[in-house]
């Protein structure tokens, strides 16, 4: 396997591996890493489709990726999928996907359309004193010491990073900027999460520094995470004959290790699983591949209602489980515990609110500066009450968020970083809020009128609180070896994909890196003579890094150190060069003689 960019490889048709038709795959977990690498495996690989069965808990496909109506308690989602262009493995995969919508369309042709047609950003990215914009002004209020903070973790090695708190290596004054406020709450970081997982995500998302603040960055799909991608992707696999084994939990796999040595060579001989209260199992011949979803996100969650609040369930988890009985076996294979042994760091909780008259969504259109029920991009991504006790955020993405959902009524995702303070109107925390509870807390700081906010709770909507105990585990801070590789050294048959895999350069809690992991021991396996596409290189192209410098000094001019005269000699010896020009272009040094800020049409630098 190796990576690659340009159209030269993303076209091309890599050939037919050697003996792929005496090959056989089991899949461990139904959700995207899985399903996408069953796709890869049928496309690129040749596989066919009847020779691979994927075995999974719960009696639906997608893992995390849900959304879905409750019988008496109403719609509920989780949590929802924050894309982008450059998601390569992801819309290399969707491309292949059709649509159930549009006929003759693939997934990915549907999703580019609509967000051409009706792109994604914010008119009111945060709010404060009950609903009343905040006006950060799309400003990230960077002082010099935090941008030399941003600097100095960009700039810094992996190694340095690994073990470390973001408090630990950002000061009080990045801590306290809208930057942080923006960063925090689009990715659910909190201020004990991993140093590491911060410096990837800076290099990331660079390019898209610049769309942070508003959400312009952002796309989302027409509908819920489940309909707009897992469905069609399911009914895809289900027609090239792939087999789903749902209520399947499989407890452990077994391997043949020869020797101590790290890369020594390791066969999956067994896996175990227990089926309607039987245990059973299968084991593994020659021609057998074995791809294990480990660890999970949204493992034990636990959904209230209107009238009950979300329990935090601390029993065991099944995936954390299977992944603690495989990493006892050797020690490339993983360290679960340093992700999931601190519940209390990793736990948060959303909400979904459903409203079912017209009262509510009149306070959504005040905030959003939008028709809620237009069809059309609603809130733009999430609004944040910086000033929330639980730092609450909330969105509306287009409307109807369910293909069943009533046309008069709105579907909000609502969730809170911090669950066990007392809530500002409430007094309670949210972990032991109900979902009525919850919905008076969200109107509290949608600036609904204090005498209005019990009954619009109680009458004029339901919520469904989810708590989830590890939502944020990949975030702990960790080292290099915590993580096993895609495909481990010395693995002849098995590979680990997901998010609690490791791969290069790409970051966690994406879709994309569930689809590339996925991707990767697609083709290792099965030895497609296919480029897997490389992370965007935005972290080593100087324009994108130009543009994010300028963004992130809030378009402020470079303040060069010395006197004036070696300024003004600097400057001039810059003038009517490339280098001159681009600083020009991207508002770092004033314009001068020839040099002129100019529209950069030549490229793809917005």
């Amino acid at each position: 396997m190796y990576y690659s960019t340009g159209n030269y490889e993303a076209f091309a048709r890599p050939r037919k591996p050697e003996g792929v038709d005496r090959k056989s795959a089991w899949f461990v977990g139904a959700g995207l890493a899985s399903m996408s690498s069953a796709l890869f495996m049928i496309r690129d690989g040749q596989l066919p489709g009847e020779r691979i069965t994927i075995l999974e808990r719960l009696p639906l496909p997608g893992g995390a990726l849900d959304g879905i109506k409750k019988p008496e308690k109403g719609f509920v989602i989780r949590g929802g999928r924050e894309m982008e262009d450059h998601m390569e493995c992801l819309w290399d995969a969707f491309r292949t996907v059709p649509s159930l919508e549009i006929e003759g369309a693939s997934v990915l042709d549907e999703f580019y359309w609509l967000n051409k047609d009706d792109p994604n950003y914010s008119l009111c990215r945060v709010t404060e004193q009950q609903g009343q914009d905040a006006h950060t002004n799309n400003l990230f209020g960077l002082n010099d010491t935090a941008q030399k903070d941003i600097v100095r973790i960009f700039l810094a090695t992996r190694e340095e990073m690994e073990r470390k708190r973001i408090d630990e290596v950002f000061s009080k004054d990045f801590l306290e900027s809208n930057f942080w406020l923006y960063w925090r709450t689009m990715f659910a970081f909190e201020e004990w999460h991993s140093a590491l997982e911060m410096k990837l995500y800076l290099h990331r998302f660079v390019h898209h520094i610049g769309g942070l603040p508003d959400l312009s960055a952002l796309k989302f799909t027409k509908y819920n995470q489940y309909e707009s991608l897992v469905l069609p992707m399911y009914r895809w696999l289900l027609d090239q004959g792939v087999t789903f084994h749902f209520d399947t939990q499989v407890t452990d796999i077994d391997f043949s290790i020869d020797g101590d040595e790290p890369d020594a060579p390791k066969r999956a001989t067994r896996i175990h699983w227990v089926q309607g209260g039987v245990e059973g199992g299968v084991d593994l011949g020659e021609d057998d591949l074995v791809l294990a979803t480990i660890g999970g996100l949204t493992e034990n969650s636990d959904e209230g209602d209107q009238r009950t609040p979300a329990k935090l369930d601390e029993s065991p988890a099944a995936g954390w489980a299977l992944w603690q009985n495989i990493a006892a076996k050797h020690p490339s294979f993983g360290r679960p515990e340093v992700f999931c042994g601190d519940i209390q760091k990793t736990k948060w909780e959303s909400a979904t609110v459903t409203t079912l008259d017209a009262r509510i969504p009149e306070h959504i259109r005040r905030i959003a500066k939008r028709d809620p029920f237009s069809g059309r991009v609603v809130t733009g991504g999430i609004v944040t009450a910086r000033d929330s006790a639980w730092l609450m955020s909330w969105t509306v993405n287009r409307q109807p968020h369910f293909k069943q959902q009533p046309a008069d009524q709105i579907v909000v995702w609502v969730y809170g970083l911090f669950v066990d303070v007392p809530g500002d109107y409430t007094g309670k925390t949210l972990q032991e809020s109900t979902g009525e509870e919850i919905t008076r807390e969200w109107l509290y700081h949608l600036g609904v009128p204090a005498e209005e906010i019990d009954e619009l709770a109680a009458e004029a909507a339901t919520c469904v609180p989810v708590m989830m105990p590890y939502v944020t585990s990949f975030f702990m801070p960790r080292a290099a070896g915590d993580r096993p590789d895609v495909v481990p050294a010395g693995a002849e048959n098995f590979a680990f994909i997901g998010q609690f895999a490791e791969t290069t350069r790409d970051c966690i809690f994406t879709t994309e890196y569930s689809v590339r992991t996925g991707m990767e021991a697609a083709y290792r396996l099965l030895g497609v003579d296919r480029g897997v596409p490389e992370v965007f290189g935005s972290t080593y192209d100087v324009r994108w890094l130009l543009n994010a410098t300028s963004r992130l000094r809030d378009g402020a001019e470079v303040e060069l150190p010395g006197p004036k005269f070696l300024r003004e000699r600097l400057f001039a010896k810059l003038d009517g060069t490339e280098i001159g020009e681009l600083l020009t272009d991207y508002a770092l040094i004033p314009e001068r003689g020839a040099t002129t800020k100019r529209e950069r049409t030549d490229d793809a630098i917005e």
